[in-house]
């Protein structure tokens, strides 16, 4: 497969087989991400893997979380939890703070993207199935996902990655991806 079918093939995947992720995929898939393009090579990039005991207690925050914010609206609660449960690894990724430099800061957050996407494509090469979440579930916001990684003040969650086993059946339930022609995104400075 090449990069350009890579590319256009790739999904948001939310639902998994019940399926562990091996450890030599995993590994695969952060020494992949340290490859990323980054600003004077800092590596501002940490991984904080959950499985397990781990993912149980990422569950409760996400659980606390959407029971907070949508009190009311038990099914939404439940379907955004579903993919929680059923995800078989959730790997969080933060970048460096640079107190003194938000240029920097800013660089290092840039070059964790890089490196998420590089851990994206690696995942459609294994066989993965991939979510880089955020807002919801992703918890990026909440303290309390902050204190579960213990992360020090130097550190900015930039994403949860949700992986695992795609379920066959649900990716061909999928709607085909649409995406705006560049050419409408696009301005030749000459």
């Amino acid at each position: 497969m090449t990069i350009f079918s890579m590319l256009e093939k790739r999904r948001a995947v939310r639902n998994y087989e019940d399926r562990p992720v091996e450890k030599e995929k995993i590994i695969q898939l952060l020494e992949a991400a340290t490859w990323a393009p980054n600003d004077r090579l800092r590596e501002p990039w940490s991984f904080y893997i959950f499985q397990g005991e781990g993912k149980k207690k990422y569950q409760q925050i996400a659980e606390d979380f959407l029971f907070e914010r949508f009190p009311d609206k038990e099914k939404l609660r439940e379907s955004s939890l579903k993919v929680v449960k059923n995800t078989p690894l959730i790997i969080v990724v933060t970048s460096d703070i640079i107190e003194d430099d938000p240029a920097a800061s800013e660089d290092n957050e840039y070059a964790v993207c890089c490196a998420i996407h590089s851990m994206w494509l690696a995942a459609e090469e294994l066989g993965l199935g991939f979510v880089w979440r955020t807002r919801g579930v992703g918890l990026v916001r909440d303290e309390r996902l902050f204190s579960l990684i213990d992360s020090p003040e130097n550190k900015k969650i930039i994403g949860s990655l949700f992986i695992g086993y795609p379920d066959e059946k649900a990716l061909e339930n999928m709607k085909e991806k649409k995406r705006t022609d560049y050419l409408e995104k696009t301005t030749w400075c000459q």
